[in-house]
């Protein structure tokens, strides 16, 4: 990828999150236990406002919840963002790792944002080992429709990037044990610093880097103090 691959990135990126099912138009997430009554929630609402399904598995009990989202194209985020603040291009953040898979469906603990320090099990398909400084990293990236998906943090957390830490897909490779690429430039803020509607995993400790990783998104930026939290 080039500076110009990377400006072109950034724009995809800025539509994306403003689309009427971005992530900046998600209002609420409501867990209604039976399947909802999506056809009568649909008919109620507003001109703008999409509804859809989505399901989890319960921490206390391991059944399906069922729930929905609501959507507002033209939500209190939308309307007060500004842009995504980003680091400049660097090919230097252009790392190449290693996919080494694993047999079966080996899971991962993940905590996430809104689950007061209880985990989800995440299915990790296999180890990506990466050497930075010298330094050796194994880190776990689950699978997100086909994709590697790496949630990890460095020491630029909470300072110069978004808190909980940042996202990064890496594409899965066709065979094992092959060399895969983690484009840093591409990291980026996950959806839970667009709504606080969002549950998004957090970084596991071997997916926490001790040093700066400068490059890829940094944080969301809003006009008038805007605040996710107290929208």
């Amino acid at each position: 990828m080039s500076a110009t691959d990377h400006a072109s990135w950034r724009a995809t990126r800025a539509r994306a999150v403003t689309a009427p099912t971005g992530n900046l138009a998600l209002i609420e997430t409501r867990w209604t236990g039976a399947p909802a009554d999506i056809a009568t929630e649909r008919a109620n609402a507003v001109a703008g406002v999409a509804i859809t399904e989505l399901k989890r598995t319960s921490i206390e009990n391991g059944e399906v919840e069922h729930g929905l989202r609501r959507w507002d194209a033209d939500s209190p985020a939308i309307r007060a963002f500004e842009h995504i603040d980003t680091y400049d291009y660097d090919p230097a953040w252009v790392i190449s790792g290693h996919f080494a898979p694993v047999n079966g469906d080996r899971t991962v603990p993940f905590e996430h944002i809104r689950d007061n320090g209880s985990t989800r099990d995440l299915i990790v398909p296999g180890d990506i080992t990466v050497t930075i400084d010298g330094e050796r990293f194994t880190v776990a990236a689950f699978d997100d429709g086909g994709k590697l998906l790496l949630v990890f943090g460095d020491a630029t957390n909470g300072s110069e990037t978004y808190g909980p830490g940042r996202f990064l897909f890496v594409e899965r490779p066709a065979s094992e044990n092959a060399t895969v690429e983690l484009d840093f430039n591409r990291a980026f803020v996950p959806p839970c610093g667009f709504s606080a509607q969002f549950n998004c995993p957090l970084p596991p400790a071997s997916n926490r880097f001790p040093f700066p990783i400068r490059a890829g998104e940094k944080n969301v930026i809003f006009s008038d103090d805007f605040d996710i939290y107290a929208a």
